[in-house]
């Protein structure tokens, strides 16, 4: 998103290639003026409320999630008070899409492996937090911590370049800050619900095509089970198992990927709302293909369904596309001759399957479906000139539905770009924040 934003008058080279130019006025220093490492512990327990880092937001920690993972004692827990700043210092290695930085808002405690900063008085807390939270979305922290795993330390910001404003623009900043991003926050809020709505109906009809069909008119009879009421008069309630060639269960393990591999690997992150999604596909060569394909050869038009992470997602496979599944995966080979792959997979997404897998789902810390689940799938069944009514009209109606959410989502990236340019530029005075700004 390009934008054009007012500038101040003159500016100076700051020294730092990824920092450039700011503004003639301001000071260019660094963080061990202005930052002071803090470590408070909570001896004797005398801080209750705890905290935790969650998408950059520093939050008040439910009393209800106080479980699992967490110490015997929370006097190894550091006190930390509004103002100060958190860094998630570990792993930076194998985790550069987090957000790292948060700001403190309510006294509380939060685990002593992240590092504590205290800005100096002459710092404005919140805009000490839009500025490191900025280099965060620049990935600057990416380039410096050491150790095997990159973790960083004060000593990656005892020197680390702070442009600095006078006092009263900090605040001007803060709080300009404050407000442009609550409003694009408010406006991708809206278009998450949009999403979620869009979804909903979406849902709604898939779930009447193939629980009632097309005909509205259609003489209907009670299917005989309570939680599928009732059903066009001639269609039947099949089990998986009766319209399946073959329902193959996966190797126990996904096959090792290869940067030059041929053959996709089929893992459960890459079946999603009926479709093969190839975001982040990974691939292995002849020899693993041959072991993993042993039990069965995924072919065009095949049903790929994911049995935990998430269970009871599936898509069909596509023509010309040499895959193997990995590890939570089933396929499912239909028998054509009375079962359309595709209105299969809308009957999962809708309907009695639908029921079913919510039901084993529902309560499950990690839902999670064996064979014997699988093979009993309860699938409303017309005849196969139906079925392909069916799942023509349905692709029909999910384009659309599609198309409009893809739309909604492009919004909300870009919005969010917008919010990242908006507060990088502002805090390293790339844009002038005055009474007219926006």
């Amino acid at each position: 998103m390009i934008m054009a934003f007012p500038r101040y008058d003159s500016y100076k080279d700051s020294g730092v290639e990824w920092l450039g130019e700011i503004p003639n006025h301001w000071l260019l220093s660094s963080g061990r003026v202005y930052l002071k490492p803090q470590k408070v512990r909570n001896i004797g327990n005398k801080v209750k409320t705890v905290l935790s880092l969650s998408y950059g937001k520093i939050i008040i920690k439910p009393e209800e999630k106080l479980h699992g993972l967490v110490p015997e004692s929370f006097e190894t827990y550091q006190i930390v008070g509004s103002g100060n700043i958190i860094v998630r210092a570990t792993d930076l290695q194998n985790d550069q899409t987090s957000l790292r930085i948060g700001l403190v808002r309510d006294k509380g405690i939060i685990t002593s492996a992240y590092l504590c900063l205290a800005p100096s008085k002459k710092l404005d807390a919140k805009f000490t937090y839009y500025l490191l939270h900025a280099y965060d979305l620049l990935k600057i922290y990416y380039g410096m911590g050491s150790g095997l795993r990159q973790n960083l330390d004060y000593v990656d910001f005892k020197y680390l370049p702070l442009p600095i404003p006078e006092p009263e623009e900090q605040t001007k900043i803060a709080n300009f800050l404050d407000r442009t991003t609550t409003e694009i926050d408010q406006a991708i809020a809206k278009k998450q619900r949009l999403i979620e709505l869009l979804q909903e109906q979406k849902a709604i009809l898939i779930n009447q095509a193939v629980t009632k069909g097309l005909n509205p008119n259609v003489p209907m009879r009670d299917s005989g089970i309570e939680w599928i009421g009732k059903i066009p008069e001639h269609w039947e309630v099949k089990q998986a198992k009766h319209v399946m060639k073959a329902i193959v269960d996966t190797e126990h393990k996904t096959a090792p990927s290869f940067e030059n591999g041929e053959y996709l690997i089929v893992r459960t992150s890459n079946v999603r709302d009926g479709k093969l999604r190839l975001d982040d596909a990974l691939y292995t060569d002849e020899k693993h293909y041959q072991k993993w394909t042993r039990r069965a050869v995924p072919e065009t038009g095949d049903i790929l369904f994911t049995r935990e992470a998430p269970a009871g997602e599936a898509c069909i496979l596509p023509a010309n596309t040499k895959v193997l599944i990995g590890q939570r995966m089933v396929l499912m080979k239909v028998d054509s001759g009375i079962m359309d792959a595709q209105f299969t997979v809308f009957s999962i997404y809708g309907g009695a399957a639908k029921h079913y897998i919510t039901n084993l789902s529902t309560g499950s810390t990690v839902a999670h479906f064996n064979m014997s689940d699988i093979k009993h799938i309860p699938i409303l069944m017309p005849n196969l000139n139906e079925q392909r009514q069916i799942s023509q009209h349905l692709e029909k109606v999910s384009v659309d539905f599609d198309m409009a959410m893809i739309m909604e989502r492009k919004g909300i990236a870009s919005l969010n770009e917008l919010k990242s340019t908006l507060i990088a530029n502002a805090v390293t005075g790339k844009l002038k924040v005055c009474d007219r700004t926006f």
